[in-house]
């Protein structure tokens, strides 16, 4: 067994219960809402999707971390994941092949968001590279999100603690580069402290790809961020198994 099998048991088990769906369902409906009325879509005039990508990151700073708080608490919770770890899978493998296929559902989620593509080509005659790079944006995020909220499902049993972490953790690295943080720190950080507050942040690594430039650096930011969370994922997994 390997990363490949636990990705397509987990898949799998996402579609066998009505829960994905009506994640779907939430997910599209808020999308929708948040594009049409909140980004004014129809009056701004413009044929893009900046008012989809802006309300994205909120979006899945709730979104995300509800599908990963189920990660691995869950499997401490009913205990199955003793009965995991017997099993000839590594923990590296369960881990990736976990937060891969968690990472496979939220982008068939993002995906079915294709009408709102559809539609601004409709209406208009917009720049699909910039259109494509904002969802190649939008799926890093996911999985920055999710490497996060996968990490800290496995520190507790409990997954509404594992909710509420989560997502104040995807907080604190979303807005680390807004003005009002940046403006806190200011008064007694250095500038280059204040650099590297502002680069981690979510915020300004996905509207420079959702600008249609795609910079190594974002790329290499999302990589490092997921590496590193699942990362500590493997270690707090195996401090688990050691434990138990």
């Amino acid at each position: 067994m390997n990363a490949l099998t636990i990705f397509r048991r987990e898949l799998g088990g996402y579609f066998a219960t009505p829960v994905a769906y009506v994640f779907i369902v939430i997910f599209l409906l808020t999308t929708a809402a948040f594009t049409f009325y909140l980004g004014n879509f129809f009056e701004r005039g413009q044929a893009d999707l900046k008012s989809f990508f802006t309300y994205l990151p909120w979006l899945y700073l709730f979104l995300i971390p509800a599908i990963g708080m189920r990660l691995w608490s869950e499997e401490r919770k009913t205990g199955t994941l003793e009965l995991l770890l017997t099993l000839p899978v590594s923990v590296p493998a369960a881990v990736i092949g976990k937060f891969l296929a968690a990472w496979a559902f939220t982008g068939i989620a993002l995906a079915l968001t294709f009408p709102l593509w559809i539609t601004v080509n409709f209406l208009g005659e917009p720049d699909n590279g910039v259109i494509l790079a904002g969802y190649v944006g939008s799926l890093l995020m996911a999985g920055g999100y999710l490497a996060i909220a996968s990490c800290l499902s496995a520190t507790t049993q409990n997954q509404v603690i594992a909710f509420v972490v989560g997502t104040v953790v995807c907080f604190a690295f979303t807005v680390s580069g807004a003005p009002l943080v940046l403006e806190f720190f200011s008064a007694w950080a250095p500038d280059a402290v204040l650099n590297q507050i502002a680069g981690f942040s979510f915020l300004t690594h996905f509207q420079s790809i959702v600008e249609g430039v795609i910079d190594v650096r974002d790329l290499v930011y999302f990589a490092s961020l997921i590496a590193v969370w699942l990362f500590a994922n493997v270690i707090i997994i195996e401090q688990k198994k050691q434990a138990g």
